[in-house]
C-alpha cells in the first residue's frame, strides 16, 4: 500500500471531549471520527486494526469448532418478551416501533435470537454440542457514552452461543471457549488476566472476564501474586477474620459528635482508628401485586466496617435482597428516627432486618450512630447491647493485603479493561423460550447454553491504553494497521531513493508483510511524527546518504534510536524481527 493511495488524516490536537489516551490518540491518528454521542465512523486506518482483530478471533473460533452466522441487528420484541428481558433489561435496550406500531429492539446482545434458532434447528441430542457465533454490530443506549470506543453506544462484538445436552457438557464447552479465548488474547500480544466474574444482566452461574491490564481501566482486578487466583472486584470474596470475637471491654456510651456524619470524621474527632467504626447503609425491597403496585416494603440495615466499601453485587445476593434499592430519606427517618449520618442498629423506631458483614459480626467495642442527630455510640457489643444480626454475609469490597480465598497468599489489586466475557447460562433462556431437544430417551429437555463475547471495537482502545507514549500509539504487530512503514527521504527528488523504496515495498508485499510506503513527499520530521502517532511498530528509513553507504535505518516503535541494516539484508532482518 502507498500512502498517496490511502487516507491519512492525522491531527495535531485531540478534540476537547477526548478524556482517555485511547480516545485522544485514535482521534488524532485518524482512526475514528465522531458522528454522534457514542457513535463513530471507523476510518480506513482504524478499520484495518478492527479487521485484524476480527481475523484472529474468527480463526481461533473456527479452530475451536464454532460455526459462524449473522443475526439481525433489529429484532422482534416478541423474542425478548418471551425471555422476560424486554421489560427487565432497562433503558440501555433501544426499543423502537415500525410503521405498524409493532415493537422491535436494536440488539445489545443476541441470546433470544440464537435461542430461537436453536429451538428450530437443533431437534435431537445427536446434533449436540453446537456452538454458533457472529461478529456483528450492537447498540446499547448508554446514559453517558464516553471514552471513545471504550464505552460507545454502537460497537462491534463477537458473540458465540453453545448448546449442550446437560450441565456437565455445557461446562466442557465453557472450558473449551476459555482455552480459545486464551489463544486469541495471546495472539493479540497484550497483557491480560482471566478473572472470575459476576454474570450480571446476561445471567448464568459461572462466568469469567478477560481483562487487558491498563492503569486507566475502569475495573479493579483482584489477584494473588503467589497463586492462580484472580477475580473482578464484584466477585472477589472477602474471607471472614479469624475468630472468636473478643470479649467486651468497654461500656456502651452515648457521645456527642456535632456535625460529624461520616465514620472518618467520627474517628478523627474521637481519636480512634477508623477500623473501630461501623457504617450503616439502609436498603429496601418492595413486593408488588399483579398490577405492579407496591404492596409491602421491607427495610434492611447493612453494617460494614468504617474503612470498607459496600459491594452492591454481593449485597444483592443476600437472601431477600435481590432487586434491592436504597431507602428513601422518609423511610430512613420513619425507621431510625433521624436523618442519615447518625444511623445505627440500636434504638430503632420500627424493626428492620440487620445484615452484618463478616468482619463486623466479629467486632467488639465498636462505634456506630446513636439514631440521634449529632450523637454516636461507643463500646457497642453484639449479644450484650443488641441481638446477634439476622444475617452474616460477605458484603464488602476486598482491599489490598486481604488474605486470598485460596489460602495461598495475600491479594493485590490492579486496573483492567474488560474485553471478553464467557458464561455458562444453563437454562436461563431455553426454559422460558421453550427451547428443547429430544434426548436419547425420547423425552424433550431444555438446552444447557453458554454465551461468549469479545468486544471487537473495544479491543483496539484497550490495546492503546496499554501501549502508548508521549509520541502516540505503539501497536502490537498482530493488530497494527500496517506492520512496516517505509519512510523514504527525498523520494520526489532522488531516483535512487524512489527505486530502492519501491523495490523494498514490493519485496515485502510479496513476502506477505503488511507494508506501507509513505510516498507523500513529506518532510522527515512530519513523516516520522505521523507514523509514531499512528503507531506502526517497524519503520525503515531510506535516504541517499544511507544508500551510498549501502545501509538503511531500522527502528522499532519502542526503540530510542535507529540501527543500521545492510540494504541486501533488510528483508531477512525484518522477517526475523517479525518472527520474534
Amino acid at each position: 500500500m502507498k500512502a498517496s493511495q490511502f487516507l491519512i488524516s492525522t491531527l495535531k490536537e485531540a478534540p476537547a471531549d477526548a478524556e482517555v489516551a485511547s480516545h485522544r490518540l485514535m482521534m488524532r491518528a485518524g482512526m475514528i471520527k465522531k458522528l454522534g454521542a457514542g457513535i463513530y465512523t471507523y476510518m480506513p486506518m482504524g478499520l484495518r486494526v478492527i479487521r485484524k482483530v476480527e481475523a484472529i478471533v474468527r480463526e481461533e473460533m473456527n479452530r475451536a469448532g464454532a460455526v459462524e452466522l449473522t443475526m439481525p441487528v433489529v429484532q422482534p420484541a416478541e423474542l425478548w418478551q418471551e425471555s422476560g428481558r424486554f421489560q427487565a433489561y432497562g433503558p440501555e435496550l433501544l426499543r423502537i416501533k415500525d410503521r405498524h406500531e409493532r415493537d422491535f429492539v436494536v440488539q445489545p446482545t443476541s441470546e433470544e435470537a440464537i435461542t430461537d434458532i436453536g429451538r428450530q434447528e437443533l431437534r435431537s441430542y445427536r446434533q449436540l454440542p453446537k456452538n454458533l457465533y457472529q461478529i456483528q454490530t450492537k447498540f446499547r443506549d448508554e446514559r453517558r457514552p464516553r471514552f471513545g470506543l471504550m464505552r460507545g453506544r454502537e460497537f462491534v462484538m463477537k458473540d458465540a452461543y453453545s448448546f449442550d445436552r446437560d450441565l456437565e457438557a455445557a461446562k466442557r464447552s465453557y472450558q473449551q471457549m476459555g482455552q480459545a479465548y486464551r489463544a486469541i488474547f495471546d495472539r493479540f500480544g497484550l497483557r491480560y488476566r482471566a478473572v472470575a466474574a459476576d454474570s450480571g444482566a446476561i445471567g448464568g452461574d459461572v462466568s469469567q472476564e478477560f481483562q487487558v491490564i491498563a492503569a486507566t481501566g475502569e475495573d479493579a482486578i483482584v489477584y494473588c501474586p503467589d497463586s492462580e487466583y484472580a477475580a473482578n472486584m464484584e466477585k472477589a470474596e472477602a474471607l471472614a477474620p479469624a475468630g472468636p470475637r473478643a470479649a467486651a471491654a468497654q461500656a456502651m456510651t452515648r457521645v456527642p459528635t456535632p456535625g460529624k456524619a461520616t465514620c472518618e470524621d467520627v474517628a478523627q474527632l474521637l481519636g480512634v482508628a477508623l477500623t473501630t467504626t461501623v457504617k450503616s447503609l439502609v436498603l429496601a425491597t418492595d413486593q408488588h401485586d399483579d398490577r405492579g403496585n407496591v404492596v409491602k416494603t421491607q427495610v434492611w440495615l447493612l453494617l460494614v466496617r468504617g474503612d470498607h466499601g459496600l459491594n452492591e453485587i454481593k449485597a444483592g445476593k443476600v437472601p431477600g435482597l435481590d432487586g434491592f434499592r436504597f431507602a428513601t430519606v422518609p423511610e430512613i427517618e420513619a425507621h431510625f428516627g433521624t436523618k442519615p449520618g447518625y444511623l445505627g442498629p440500636i434504638g430503632l423506631k420500627q424493626p428492620v432486618k440487620i445484615v452484618a458483614d463478616r468482619e463486623v459480626a466479629l467486632m467488639a467495642d465498636w462505634i456506630c450512630g446513636a439514631n440521634e442527630e449529632d450523637y454516636h455510640l461507643t463500646g457497642v457489643n453484639w449479644g450484650r447491647d443488641l441481638p446477634e444480626p439476622d444475617t452474616v454475609a460477605d458484603l464488602r469490597n476486598v482491599v489490598e493485603g486481604d488474605l486470598s480465598p485460596d489460602g495461598k497468599g495475600r491479594l493485590a489489586i490492579e486496573r483492567g479493561i474488560e474485553v471478553g466475557h464467557i458464561f455458562v447460562l444453563g437454562t436461563k433462556y431455553s426454559v422460558p423460550m421453550n427451547a428443547t431437544f429430544l434426548d436419547e430417551d425420547g423425552k424433550p429437555k431444555p438446552f444447557q447454553m453458554g454465551c461468549y463475547g469479545i468486544g471487537i471495537t473495544r479491543l483496539p482502545a484497550a490495546a492503546i491504553e496499554q501501549n502508548n507514549d508521549e509520541r502516540g500509539i505503539i501497536w502490537p504487530d498482530a493488530i497494527a494497521p500496517f506492520t512496516v512503514v517505509l519512510c523514504p527521504i527525498g523520494m520526489d527528488r532522488s531516483a535512487d531513493v524512489k527505486a530502492a523504496a519501491e523495490k523494498l515495498h514490493d519485496e515485502l508485499a510479496a513476502a506477505g508483510i503488511d507494508v506501507m510506503l509513505d510516498d507523500r513527499g513529506e518532510r522527515p520530521g512530519a513523516m516520522f511524527a505521523d507514523w509514531e502517532l499512528i503507531g506502526v511498530p517497524h519503520r525503515v528509513v531510506i535516504s541517499d546518504r544511507g544508500l551510498k553507504e549501502g545501509q538503511l535505518e531500522y527502528q522499532h516503535r519502542r526503540d530510542t534510536a535507529a540501527s543500521k541494516v545492510a540494504v541486501g539484508e533488510v528483508l531477512d532482518f525484518l522477517r526475523g524481527r517479525l518472527a520474534a
